[in-house]
């Protein structure tokens, strides 16, 4: 009985199962307690009721429950709501939900719920019966956000960080912190990829001047090499993800905004053929879907060239790199839909995610020799013999050494790592608590940018390192972290990503990797 008190007096999670609210009675199994209120929802294991002591949530094995609300605990079925990004919700969630259905030998049914809306019925085949329903909203990531606050999801599909508004109103709803790292995960990375027609003879632009373009500042192609012909704009509609996250990660740091003439695009598909038919246009396209169109290098004036291809969108070196992201509000799902969540970060889902275009976040390692763009990148801008001395010292170390795709970034002005970052952060300490790298060097490696004195430089670089160690090592509470040997180095501004000439390249610049030995 003190059990059952103690849990029915805690206001505590949030439960995904959104049931017509219906009066019921939970009784105590001894007859000692017994609440009386309205159903708000049952996620299989736990009931949500708002009753006169507040919203309390109570474990259905303690309890009776009387009342036409009363749900089956035989019958359950699991229902998850999911609503968000076009781009996810298309093609990645669906073949994500097929391949884990099949892995649990359930049938999956997709039926059509409206233009823009769709159900999974999940069966058991042995059992005869339906064991979970899957409703998908695509819309945007600002109607993901917004559905989840008016409680119609229980999970946004999201191609940009949670904003400060949006973070703040769910909280005050009691969503819980969605910037935590148990609150969002990043499912998938994309990569925003500036697009011309086949025809057009400009290969590359550097980022200080796509900001440009984005906010009508530059209009012209010659200013890039090109045709005295004005530059036509193309993006996806104002509340799509990608736009957004240009808007966020390319703008925003250079206090510039979007303006000029743009032509919007409701898909990406639209867009890519738009741009690739128009012979004075550029866009911003998904790495996912370039289609005819041909992507441009990514140049500076410091002479970077970097290209947006799948090894350099995983490690985040690709400075547009999108993460796909899943936002969970502090609320129980059903078991059904933990499973399939847990299912996501599983190695046969890093397969579906590669087959349905996108890069995905298995852990892969790079030798020093398949760094060539970094490298020549260094080489390039190593000033006078302290420079050279320092390149020279990052070769001698990392060259027994191999990198792991997963690299660590922070927010712009901040300390703190970023959403995807923290993400990382949990990711590679579950690898560390699975034993993966038991027995290997496992090395934090801290960079900078180049402004200020380079000794300043390097040591910021290293407290970073420590740092990220320290929040991995945090993390990994049940790994035995005496079979690994886990060390942290900086290198300082020894080999940059970007040109520092722009507020977004000093960011990109700052950044601690991890290297295997």
């Amino acid at each position: 009985m003190t059990g059952f008190r103690a849990a029915a007096l805690a206001a505590l999670c949030i439960f995904s199962t959104s049931l017509a609210a219906q009066d019921i009675t939970l009784r105590s199994r001894d007859g000692g307690i017994e609440i009386t209120g309205d159903l708000l929802g049952f996620d299989g294991e736990f009931y949500r009721m708002r009753s006169h002591f507040g919203e309390l949530t109570v474990d259905s094995s303690g309890v009776l429950c009387d009342g036409v609300g009363c749900p089956s605990l035989t019958d359950f079925v699991a229902q998850l709501r999911v609503s968000g990004s076009t781009t996810i919700g298309e093609v990645l969630m669906p073949a994500l939900v097929e391949a884990f259905a099949l892995r649990d030998g359930l049938t999956a049914t997709r039926e059509a719920d409206g233009a823009d809306r769709f159900v999974y019925v999940l069966s058991d085949p042995a059992q005869n019966r339906v064991v979970g329903r899957f409703s998908f909203h695509i819309s945007s990531t600002d109607a993901g956000f917004a559905d989840l606050v008016t409680d119609e999801a229980d999970i946004v599909m999201a191609l940009r960080e949670i904003r400060a508004e949006e973070r703040a109103e769910a909280r005050g709803l009691g969503l819980g912190d969605l910037t935590e790292p148990n609150r969002s995960r990043v499912l998938a990375l994309d990569a925003m990829i500036p697009v011309v027609s086949a025809g057009n003879p400009v290969d590359a632009v550097s980022l200080s001047d796509l900001a440009a373009v984005l906010s009508g500042k530059l209009t012209n192609w010659q200013a890039l090499g090109g045709p005295d012909a004005p530059i036509v704009l193309h993006l996806r509609d104002a509340q799509s993800g990608l736009t957004q996250g240009i808007e966020d990660r390319l703008l925003r740091p250079s206090r510039l905004t979007l303006g000029g003439e743009i032509r919007r695009h409701t898909d990406n598909t639209l867009l890519v053929r738009a741009v690739a038919e128009d012979p004075f246009g550029i866009g911003l396209a998904s790495y996912s879907e370039i289609g005819n169109a041909k992507p441009l290098y990514l140049s500076g004036s410091c002479g970077f060239h970097l290209r947006g291809q799948r090894a350099a969108i995983k490690t985040e070196d690709y400075p547009l790199t999108a993460p796909m992201f899943l936002y969970l509000p502090a609320r129980r799902l059903p078991a059904l839909a933990r499973e399939f969540l847990s299912f996501t970060r599983s190695s046969p889902a890093q397969i579906v995610i590669r087959r349905a275009g996108f890069v995905d976040q298995s852990p892969e390692e790079l030798a020093l020799a398949h760094q060539g763009d970094r490298l020549a990148n260094a080489v390039s801008v190593a000033d006078g013999l302290d420079g050279l001395a320092g390149l020279k010292r990052l070769v001698e170390v990392l060259s027994p050494m191999r990198r792991l795709t997963t690299s660590f970034r922070f927010e712009p002005g901040s300390a703190r790592l970023d959403a995807q970052s923290r993400s990382n952060v949990q990711q590679l300490a579950r690898s560390l608590e699975l034993g993966e790298y038991d027995g290997r060097r496992l090395m934090f490696v801290g960079f900078s940018d180049g402004q200020g004195p380079a000794s300043a430089n390097l040591d910021i670089a290293a407290k970073r390192a420590a740092a990220v160690r320290a929040a991995v090592e945090t993390a990994a509470e049940a790994a035995d972290l005496s079979r690994i040997d886990i060390s942290s180095e900086a290198f300082g501004e020894a080999m940059p990503m970007a040109c520092d000439d722009t507020v977004w390249g000093r960011q990109v610049n700052r950044r601690v990797e991890v290297w295997l030995h």
